[in-house]
């Protein structure tokens, strides 16, 4: 890791009380503040090299933010038309943002970051793109795949990042459902 890049995280975790505090203005709810929270500080990391150094962090934050926001919004919305299974299956991140403590937050973010670059470029990038908020009409145009393709890759690298990730499902969630 670049000394660029322990700069970066650090100027990112500093304003993680900030965003949490723009976060619960958007959602009206603790948890899903620090859900937010968690999604863009993870889009931050994710898109570091976008960032120039030089402008304003907080601003690129807090925009990551509100798209982010913005996204999950749409994407809730339309699975409320399609289905409803009782279960928010939008929102499966659990409440990895909510950690309190900064080295711990790291950490997670680290081990996050490192499973998602063991992921190969097929499953990598209609997972990120899903992520981001694309739907999948959208990255099967954009990758020129099928949708089913697209749909089975995005499953293959939940499957990918579960496995990676298994060590924080007892501390995040229990019976499968977050907390």
């Amino acid at each position: 890791m670049s000394t660029t890049t322990i700069d970066f995280n650090f100027q990112l975790w500093s304003y993680k009380d900030n965003l949490r505090s723009f976060a619960l203005a958007f959602t009206q709810n603790d948890d899903d503040a620090d859900d937010l929270v968690q999604d863009t500080m993870l889009k931050a990391i994710r898109y570091e090299k976008n960032f120039k150094q030089g402008t304003n962090l907080k601003g690129w934050l807090y925009m990551i933010l509100r798209n982010t926001f913005i996204n999950t919004y749409r994407r809730r919305n339309l699975a409320k038309n399609f289905m409803n299974f009782g279960v928010d299956i939008t929102n499966t991140t659990g409440t990895l943002g909510a950690s309190h403590n900064a080295g711990v937050g790291k950490c997670i973010m680290n081990d996050i970051h490192s499973a998602l670059d063991k992921l190969q470029p097929q499953y990598y990038i209609p997972f990120v793109k899903f992520f981001e908020g694309y739907k999948y009409h959208e990255i099967a145009e954009e990758l020129n795949i099928p949708i089913g393709t697209v749909k089975t890759r995005i499953h293959v690298a939940r499957g990918i990042l579960k496995a990676d990730l298994k060590s924080y499902k007892d501390q995040f969630f229990h019976n499968g459902n977050p907390e």
